[in-house]
C-alpha cells in the first residue's frame, strides 16, 4: 500500500522550466530536459507522496479527473519503480496521456487532499508532472505498441473532426474491431492539438507518434476533406453505418460592435494561433505576427495565455493582456469555493512568467487607425459589471477613457459553439441554445446513426473532457452497432463538473 506519511517526508516539487531568456528564443516545450534516471528518480519521490486517501477525490468524475484515472494505482506503482505496470494503469483509461500530462489543467491536482494544504512544502501531489513521466518514459522504451482489434465487425464508421475528442473515439472504435475512417478538413490531423495549442505547450512530434499507432492499428485518416462540402452528406450516410460527430466549437466569439474592428491588424486569438503554428510546421512566415509590434489580447483566459507565449516568441515590442473582470484571488476561498471544486483562482502560466502586463477591470471602447487604414492604438476604459433590470450581465464604464498604443490587437473572448453550414444542414441538425449539439443518453443525435462528443456536445472545455467524452460516445456507438459493448464509458452525456452556487 502507499506510505500514508509520504507528504510529510517529500516536498512538493514541480517541473523546473528552462529560464525565460532561453525559451522565449524557440518554440520547445518551456521544461527543462532531464536525464533519464533523474526525471524517474524525482518523479518517483513525489508519486510517494501520494496517501492513497480513503475517498479519492482526484479521479472522481465530478471534481477530479472526467477520464476517472486511477492516480493513487499508477502513483503506488511508480513508487516502487513499476513504471510498465504504471502506464498499463494510466492508458486504461486515457487514450492519450501524453497530451494531457502536458496541456490539462490539472483538475485532479485541485481536487487532490494535500490541496487543502497548498503550500510550496505541501498541497496537491503533482499528478500531471507524474502523468506524463509515465507516458514518455512508456514511449521512450517502446512499450506503447498496436492494440490490434481480436476480430472484425465489418461495421463501418466515420468520425468527422480529428481533435482529441475525435481521435480518443476513433481509437476506442478502431480497437473494438469496426473500420473507422476520420475525415479532418485541415491538412494536417489534431484539430486543436495540432493548431490551436501552441508548440512550446505541445510539440507536435508527441502528437504524431500517437497518430502513427492508430495507423497501424488500422484507423483510417483522409485530410483536407470538408464532409459536407467536398464529401456530400448523401454519400457518407449512404457509405457509413455509423458517424460521429467531432467537429468542436470553433465559432469564435467576436465584438463586431467596437468602432474600428474592421481595421488592419484586428484579428480573432485563433487566427493568430493557427498560422503560427502553420509557420512552426514549415509552411512559411505567418501572415499575422507580433514582430516589432504593440500586441494587445482582449481575454484574459487560456486562449489569451497562448497568444501571450506566441507574441513573446515572435519578438513583440510589448504586450498587453486585458480583462473587464476584477482580479481573481491568488487563494481559494472555502467560503466561496470550497474543497473539492474547481478554485476561481488567479493562475500564472508560464507565458505570463515571460513577461507582458495584466490589467484588470477594462474594456476596450474603440480602436484607431492610421492613414493606411491599420491599428495605431485603443482607446480603453476602466469598468464595473453590474446587472440590469432582466439580470443580464453588463459591463459598465466607469472613470476617465485611456489610450495604449496597440499595432495588433486579439479577440480570445471565448467561443460560441461549433459551426453551422452544409454538414449539419444535410443532417437535419440544429444547434441548441448554446450553441451545441444535442444528444441521448447513448451519444445519438435527433438523427439515427448520428453521434456526438467533446466541444461540439460540451462547448468549449478541457481536453481531458474531450477524450472522456469520445471514449463514452465510441461505447454508444459499438452498441448501436453491435448491440451490447465492453468499451468503458466515464462520463454520461449530461455530465458536468463540480462547482459552487
Amino acid at each position: 500500500m502507499a506510505d500514508p506519511q509520504g507528504f510529510l517526508h517529500v516536498d512538493k516539487q514541480e517541473a523546473r522550466k528552462r529560464p525565460v531568456s532561453e525559451r522565449v528564443q524557440d518554440w520547445r516545450e518551456v521544461y527543462e530536459p532531464q536525464s533519464a534516471s533523474e526525471r524517474a528518480q524525482e518523479v518517483s519521490e513525489q508519486a510517494s507522496r501520494c496517501m492513497d486517501c480513503g475517498i479519492p477525490f482526484c479521479h472522481s468524475g465530478s471534481s477530479g479527473c472526467p477520464l476517472g484515472n486511477l492516480i493513487p494505482e499508477w502513483n503506488d506503482l511508480v513508487r516502487r519503480g513499476r513504471w510498465d505496470a504504471a502506464a498499463e494503469r494510466l492508458h486504461a483509461t486515457n487514450n492519450f496521456p501524453e497530451v494531457t500530462g502536458r496541456v490539462c489543467p490539472a483538475p485532479c491536482e485541485t481536487a487532490c487532499v494535500l490541496s487543502l494544504a497548498d503550500t510550496h512544502t505541501t498541497g496537491s501531489v503533482t499528478i500531471k508532472r507524474i502523468e506524463q513521466a509515465i507516458a514518455d518514459i512508456a514511449w521512450e522504451k517502446g512499450e506503447v505498441g498496436p492494440v490490434l482489434p481480436a476480430l472484425s465487425t465489418g461495421k463501418q464508421v466515420a468520425v468527422v473532426g480529428s481533435g482529441p475528442a475525435g481521435l480518443a473515439a476513433a481509437q476506442q472504435l478502431t480497437r473494438a474491431g469496426h473500420e473507422v475512417t476520420v475525415y479532418e478538413r485541415d491538412d494536417r490531423l489534431g484539430g486543436l492539438l495540432r493548431y490551436g495549442i501552441p508548440a512550446f505547450k505541445l510539440e507536435k512530434s508527441v502528437l504524431d507518434q500517437r497518430l502513427s499507432q492508430m495507423r497501424v492499428e488500422g484507423t483510417r485518416f483522409v485530410t483536407e476533406v470538408e464532409v459536407g462540402v467536398e464529401l456530400p452528406v448523401s454519400s457518407l450516410m449512404s457509405r457509413f453505418d455509423a458517424v460521429v460527430l467531432a467537429t468542436g466549437a470553433l465559432r469564435a466569439r467576436d465584438n463586431r460592435e467596437v468602432v474600428g474592428r474592421d481595421l488592419d491588424g484586428v484579428h480573432l486569438a485563433m487566427e493568430h494561433l493557427v498560422a503560427s503554428n502553420h509557420e512552426c510546421e514549415g509552411d512559411g512566415p505567418s501572415p499575422i505576427t507580433a514582430r516589432g509590434k504593440h500586441v494587445v489580447i482582449i481575454g484574459g483566459g487560456d486562449t489569451g495565455a497562448d497568444c501571450l507565449g506566441t507574441a513573446h516568441r515572435q519578438g513583440a515590442l510589448s504586450v498587453t493582456q486585458l480583462d473587464y473582470n476584477p482580479a481573481l484571488p491568488v487563494e481559494r476561498d472555502e467560503s466561496s469555493m470550497p474543497w473539492p471544486a474547481w478554485p476561481m483562482i488567479l493562475r500564472t502560466s508560464p507565458a505570463h512568467a515571460e513577461g507582458g502586463v495584466r490589467r484588470y477591470e477594462v474594456a476596450v471602447q474603440r480602436f484607431l487607425g492610421d492613414a493606411e487604414g491599420h491599428v495605431r492604438s485603443m482607446i480603453l476604459a476602466e469598468v464595473r459589471l453590474g446587472r440590469d433590470e432582466t439580470g443580464r450581465r453588463q459591463i459598465v464604464p466607469v472613470g476617465e477613457e485611456i489610450e495604449l498604443p496597440c499595432d495588433l490587437a486579439l479577440f480570445a473572448i471565448g467561443f460560441e459553439g461549433t459551426e453551422t453550414g452544409p454538414l449539419l444542414d444535410g443532417l437535419g441538425l440544429e444547434t441548441n441554445r448554446r450553441g451545441t449539439l444535442s444528444c441521448g443518453s447513448d451519444w445519438q443525435t435527433a438523427t439515427p446513426g448520428v453521434f456526438v462528443c467533446g466541444d461540439a456536445h460540451r462547448g468549449a472545455s478541457l481536453v481531458v473532457w474531450a477524450i472522456a467524452e469520445g471514449r463514452s460516445a465510441a461505447r454508444g456507438v459499438d452498441e448501436y452497432l453491435t448491440g451490447s459493448s465492453e468499451l468503458p464509458a466515464s462520463v454520461h452525456p449530461t455530465a458536468l463538473p463540480l462547482t459552487a452556487v
